[in-house]
C-alpha cells in the first residue's frame, strides 16, 4: 500500500469516526460528511491516472456535483432546524415530533 492510499484511507476513516463520535451539533456532522466526500473525490480523481483508464474520468465530476447538492441540502436543514428549534444541537431534534 502506498503512502497516498494510506492517507486517503486514514482521512476517510477519521471522518467516519468523527461522524460517529462527535454528534453534538449538526454543523460538525455536516463537516464530517464533507470531509468524507472530499477524500472520496481525491481518491476518485487519482484512480484513473493510476490505472490509465480514460473511461472513468467523468466519475469525480459527477460525485462532486452530488456532493454539492448534499451540502446545499444539509445547510438548508441547518437553517430550518435553527429557526424552528433555536439551536443546531442534534439531541433537540426529534423525528417523531413535527
Amino acid at each position: 500500500m502506498s503512502l497516498m492510499h494510506l492517507s486517503f484511507y486514514s482521512a476517510f476513516s477519521l471522518s467516519c469516526l468523527g461522524l460517529a463520535f462527535h454528534r453534538t451539533h449538526l454543523v460538525s456532522a455536516l463537516l464530517c460528511l464533507e470531509s468524507m466526500m472530499l477524500s472520496l473525490y481525491i481518491a476518485l480523481s487519482i484512480w484513473p491516472v493510476e490505472t490509465q483508464m480514460t473511461s472513468s474520468t467523468l466519475t469525480p465530476v459527477l460525485m462532486l456535483a452530488f456532493s454539492a447538492c448534499e451540502a446545499g441540502t444539509g445547510l438548508a436543514m441547518l437553517v430550518a432546524s435553527t429557526r424552528t428549534h433555536g439551536s443546531d444541537h442534534l439531541h433537540n431534534l426529534n423525528l417523531l415530533q413535527c
